[in-house]
């Protein structure tokens, strides 16, 4: 554990290697010019050369930059948004064609001073899409809306591919790490989502490093398969700033590949983890594992008949 003065040196297998090839640089210009967000600039995420100079994907990030909680794990700004922009939905969706994407994540910041948390900019997005690229798979990364079934349902009838909902840490922590949102309310909002739209797969995402225990963690997969989730995905904390949550351990990739392991023991379709996994993390592959297992599920329910 680290004191108050100390700060973890990070390990060799966390090194990013740079990437700012023409596909990074076009995408970033792209994004510019539609006035559009992501996550993985705002978040800081690691894996953005990555994504956008090898693999040419990006996680949108709609309703503006500004996030009315402060999780003392994230990096987005926080405060009292000014923006809506209901032009935004067709922008998302232009660029969508113009990528030519084959799978898509679309997030939001946290809108809690909008009554419907911003599930109508949200599903407007998901329906744009479908008009204008109807090939494209659909995952949608809302945050808990409050906890409001109404709004959640707004999000769900537009019929997303995938529903994911960030756990982000073990029930002890939940409360210091995670602004306002609360443990048992993310997961009643994946089973409200599975009982609304049970052929639509829910995904949600642990972050660990931040003092949580292996037993803690094991926790939550039962807490999450408890509650009829698909898909799982463990990423090493980073901490964004020092204003932010320190570091408590970095997690080698064995630890990392041993719980995957569990994961899988545990009933879940799939399980992308490592240091550098963050919850939209190859969200292509995991979106077709999770088609692929659903459809293997419905044959054996078919066979037992």
């Amino acid at each position: 554990m680290t004191t108050k003065e100390e700060y973890l040196r990070k390990p060799d297998w966390l090194k990013i290697k740079l990437n700012t090839n023409e596909n990074y640089t076009g995408l970033k210009k792209m994004m510019r010019e539609q006035k559009l967000h992501t996550v993985c600039e705002e978040a800081k995420c690691p894996n953005i050369h990555e994504c956008w100079a090898v693999r040419r994907t990006a996680t949108f990030m709609i309703l503006g930059a500004i996030c009315t909680r402060a999780c003392r794990f994230c990096a987005v700004k926080t405060g009292l948004p000014t923006e809506l922009d209901l032009a935004e939905p067709e922008r998302v969706a232009d660029s969508v064609v113009t990528m030519n994407l084959k799978h898509v994540v679309i997030t939001a910041v946290a809108r809690d001073d909008l009554k419907d948390g911003g599930s109508g900019v949200f599903a407007e997005t998901v329906r744009a899409i479908r008009r204008k690229n109807p090939f494209t798979t659909i995952e949608v990364l809302p945050s808990d809306m409050g906890g409001v079934y109404e709004n959640l349902k707004t999000l769900m009838d537009a019929k997303p591919d995938i529903l994911n909902h960030n756990i982000e840490t073990v029930r002890r922590l939940s409360d210091r790490v995670r602004a306002r949102a609360k443990y048992n309310r993310s997961l009643e909002l994946l089973q409200r989502a599975k009982e609304m739209y049970p052929e639509i797969p829910t995904k949600s995402s642990l972050m660990i490093g931040l003092g949580e225990t292996k037993e803690e963690i094991i926790e939550t997969m039962d807490d999450l398969r408890a509650h009829d989730v698909n898909i799982m995905t463990i990423g090493q904390y980073l901490q964004p700033s020092k204003k932010h949550l320190k570091v408590q351990k970095y997690y080698s990739p064995e630890e990392f590949n041993e719980l995957k392991q569990i994961a899988l023991t545990k009933g879940f379709s799939h399980c992308e983890a490592g240091p550098l996994v963050r919850s939209s993390y190859h969200a292509d592959e995991q979106v077709n594992a999770a088609a692929k297992h659903m459809q293997e599920q419905g044959e054996k329910i078919l066979e037992a008949k």
